[in-house]
């Protein structure tokens, strides 16, 4: 995961959805424990969820191209696997898996508490912070999966306080065992009301050979609207060429992976099958 993966935007389409769906293996419980912990083959949320589906043969969207004008046929995707730093900052988002006997500890709600899911929740006092070690003023994301429950805890601007309780300015709790969305116009730890940890690629994925869901990605400039399975905007731009959060973009099939390194063409594989899906304003 430590190979710089460079993809212009020519190679994608956005796309319809008609789904056949992937045969999930690996359960809940069976994930390990700790802090970027392997899932061994789980995949959260059934089967049917829209972050699972298999879109490769979808038809494109007839605004396909005016989207990708907008956000830059030129532009390149830069992932950010956590696989380095910057200014100090680990790049990426990390998570960490618990046990159901994890304390739950409180957590003081802030700017969107009226769409958060309040506490407890059973984030453990040295839960990893996006940024870590030195997260600053970024989005401060911090995410636990609890194995037992198959419960999914999700947090935005996560500050650990005193007495090991937290503060965020957004959180949202997921059950894993279904195909969930956040209530029509809410945000969650993301701007567009997604879960996170459902479109991060991982070291553990990769290792095994294939990614069996979509990724999130980010665009600098979104259009003040969405579609599924986002539940929320986070824009004032009305251009109809803007990309809605939600919007889900796939690698075209004759797209020629074969010269790029083993796991990045994993990755390749990933955006073809499943594609990515906007999630937030960012770079």
């Amino acid at each position: 995961m430590r190979t710089f993966l460079k993809v212009l935007m020519t190679g994608f389409a956005l796309i319809f959805f008609t789904f056949p769906l992937h045969a999930q293996s690996g359960t809940c419980s069976g994930m390990s424990l700790g802090q970027g912990a392997s899932l061994n083959g789980f995949v959260p949320f059934p089967a049917s969820d829209l972050w699972n589906t298999d879109i490769s043969s979808a038809p494109v969207d007839p605004n396909s191209s005016n989207y990708l004008s907008f956000i830059g046929t030129t532009t390149t995707l830069h992932p950010d696997f956590g696989a380095g730093t910057y200014d100090n900052q680990t790049m990426g988002i990390p998570y960490q898996v618990v046990a159901g006997t994890q304390a739950k500890v409180k957590v003081t709600l802030g700017a969107y508490a009226s769409e958060s899911d309040p506490g407890p929740m059973p984030i453990p006092p040295n839960a990893l912070i996006e940024g870590y070690p030195n997260p600053g003023n970024g989005d401060r994301h911090v995410l636990v999966l609890d194995k037992d429950g198959c419960w999914l805890y999700e947090l935005y601007n996560a500050v650990e306080a005193k007495n090991d309780n937290w503060s965020a300015n957004s959180t949202a709790v997921w059950d894993m065992t279904i195909a969930e969305q956040r209530p029509y116009t809410w945000t969650s730890a993301d701007a567009a009301g997604l879960p996170i940890f459902a479109g991060l690629a991982r070291y553990d994925e990769v290792a095994a050979g294939a990614i069996h869901h979509a990724l999130r990605f980010t665009v600098p400039t979104t259009q003040m609207a969405f579609v599924l399975p986002a539940t929320h905007w986070a824009s004032s731009n009305a251009s109809a060429s803007a990309p809605p959060m939600g919007l889900r973009l796939r690698l075209k099939s004759d797209f020629d992976i074969s010269g790029y390194p083993a796991d990045d063409q994993v990755i390749l594989t990933c955006l073809k099958t499943y594609g990515m899906i906007l999630a937030d304003n960012g770079s």
